[in-house]
């Protein structure tokens, strides 16, 4: 395991969120000290875990386009909104990573947009900029994690490297939950490359048949 610097809590508000579709819930936004990379980086405390149990969390990396405009070129806004519910229901934590675009920010994300409207899938558009095909380190967040007390989890995702980069930086991840499909004629090529290309877990039979725009 790292020799990984301790992050301390800086701040705790509480925040309702509303969302478009009109679902509700209160929220504890916190902010730290000492992380890492330097971003500012915000956990979304949600619900409460049941005795004996352990929380569900999810590490949701900052997406502009589709979490604040609702872009269909990703599944991000509706990943987002599914987590925050999920969450909610048993208890846990949302970690709310600024690392867009998989991590090589806002507008090399909207140059590789430009290269996979030429026929280019997101893993290549990024290596044809000279990018890596995704450039996000989770040690932030394994120091946001402790801080919060939280060294065993069940992590709500898709992306079996959330999970190992967590267990090598000495966080317990228990089970790997998977979220939902959520499939446009403008991204189904976007979720068949992260099958193809980093394994993610969705069910690569359903979205063959889709055509994409």
């Amino acid at each position: 395991m790292p020799d990984t610097p301790a992050a301390t809590q800086r701040a705790r508000v509480r925040v309702p969120l509303r969302f478009h579709d009109g679902y509700s819930v209160d929220a504890e936004l916190v902010t730290f000290h000492g992380l890492v990379d330097g971003q500012e980086h915000v956990a979304v405390v949600l619900g409460e875990p049941a005795p004996g149990s352990v929380p569900l969390v999810r590490l949701h990396s900052e997406c502009l386009t589709g979490d604040a405009f609702g872009s269909a070129r990703c599944d991000c806004g509706p990943q987002l909104r599914e987590a925050v519910e999920r969450i909610a229901a048993t208890g846990g934590v949302l970690l709310y990573l600024r690392q867009e675009g998989r991590g090589i920010g806002l507008y090399n994300k909207l140059d590789a947009y430009a290269l996979q409207d030429q026929g280019l899938d997101t893993y290549e558009a990024n290596a044809a900029l000279g990018l890596p095909e995704d450039d996000r380190d989770y040690t932030a967040a394994a120091q946001m994690l402790r801080a919060l007390g939280i060294t065993s989890l069940d992590l709500l995702s898709n992306n079996p490297d959330k999970a190992e980069q967590l267990r090598g930086l000495g966080i317990d991840v228990h089970d790997r939950v998977p979220t939902g499909v959520f499939t446009t004629p403008h991204n189904v090529r976007y979720l068949r490359a992260k099958v193809l290309q980093t394994q993610h877990t969705l069910p690569l039979a359903s979205l063959t048949g889709l055509s994409a725009v």
